[in-house]
């Protein structure tokens, strides 16, 4: 699943606890602690090259809320959204829900990474907006400097907004950086960064995000939070800020990754009819299982039998055929997954 293999740092708990014992539980400003929203701009322009003032940062219940935030601010009734297919299963609804549409792009097969040219085919009158997700979940690509650039020129081209969901922008595996589209020639201002705490500070469970771009779209942003959820915990706005600078965790969980994406990849090479991608980055194998005779539901279907749980990604568009599997959890978990497998398929 998407769930961190890992504790959440203890200084995080510790300022989490002592914020409920100083009595910060009433309510504050909805964006968000000045000292949180300083935290995320020092943190962006330290670790991702973007510069933007604590002013434009909205801490959000969560990445999936800043998410929706972005899409009602770059999307209304019938305008279109390109999706890069296959891509997170949330992304649909959301635009769906707030009656944009959808337009599912596929991605090269061979490597997951965007197909440019249709991208390009995929622009209409009625585009609004290109979403994309690097490092990408489901199938682990890191989008290259080069291939983000050219979706940035795509949308100066035809004025489109981007919104760049960099929630596993921690989690790179490749000898070239993750890159927002903001800070690429033209980004700046038409991208709203989507990030947050869960992934790379093993926080899901807290329900922290952030958002970030031009002034006037996090004026927008400002008022969709403060008619819907006002703000997020007070008591655990200063304990987002300390995670912000725990590197020393980050490194730690990103070291235990890699050694945890060699163990799967090399058990899931050894077993016939699996096509194995190399994943680029966040924590997920993207296995082609159509070698084996099975669909991906059929396959899905009989490793848990095994077992075994995964995600079938014909649930999402574009998936159809491929299998996500997750090595965020422990090395022993992942052998014994591994072995059995094997035991299904093999022996």
């Amino acid at each position: 699943m998407g769930e961190p293999g890992f504790d959440t740092p203890s200084e995080v708990i510790e300022a989490a606890i002592n914020g409920l014992e100083q009595g910060n539980t009433k309510y504050t400003r909805g964006p968000g602690s000045m000292e949180l929203c300083q935290a995320v701009s020092d943190y962006l322009a330290k670790h991702h090259s973007v510069e933007v003032g604590a002013e434009d940062v909205v801490i959000t219940p969560g990445a999936k809320q800043a998410l929706l935030y972005s899409f009602m601010i770059t999307t209304m009734p019938g305008d279109e959204a390109i999706l890069l297919a296959p891509s997170w299963a949330s992304y649909e609804p959301m635009l769906e829900l707030i009656g944009a549409v959808p337009v599912n792009v596929p991605v090269r097969k061979d490597n997951f990474h965007p197909d440019l040219d249709a991208i390009r085919a995929a622009v209409t009158e009625r585009t609004r907006m290109i979403l994309v997700n690097s490092p990408c979940n489901p199938t682990g690509a890191v989008f290259t400097p080069a291939e983000l650039q050219e979706i940035v020129d795509i949308a100066v081209e035809h004025d489109l907004w981007i919104v760049s969901d960099e929630i596993y922008a921690r989690l790179v595996w490749m000898d070239y950086p993750h890159v927002s589209p903001y800070t690429l020639t033209g980004g700046s201002e038409r991208t709203l960064i989507v990030n947050g705490w869960s992934k790379s500070w093993a926080m899901t469970g807290m329900r922290l995000g952030f958002l970030t771009g031009p002034s006037d779209a996090m004026g927008a942003a400002k008022k969709s939070q403060a008619n819907s959820a006002s703000h997020v915990p007070t008591f655990l706005m200063h304990a987002a800020a300390v995670a912000l600078d725990c590197d020393d965790s980050v490194e730690e969980f990103n070291r235990e990754y890699l050694k945890r994406r060699e163990i799967m990849m090399g058990g899931l090479s050894e077993i016939p009819g699996l096509r194995v991608v190399e994943p680029e980055g966040a924590f997920y194998v993207f296995v082609d299982v159509t070698g084996t005779g099975m669909t991906d539901i059929e396959f899905a279907d009989g490793a848990l039998e095994a077992g075994v749980q995964l995600i079938p990604t014909s649930l999402i568009t574009g998936g159809e055929g491929f299998v996500r599997i997750s090595y965020a959890t422990d090395e022993e978990a992942i052998y014994e997954g591994l072995r059995r497998l094997r035991a299904w398929l093999v022996d």
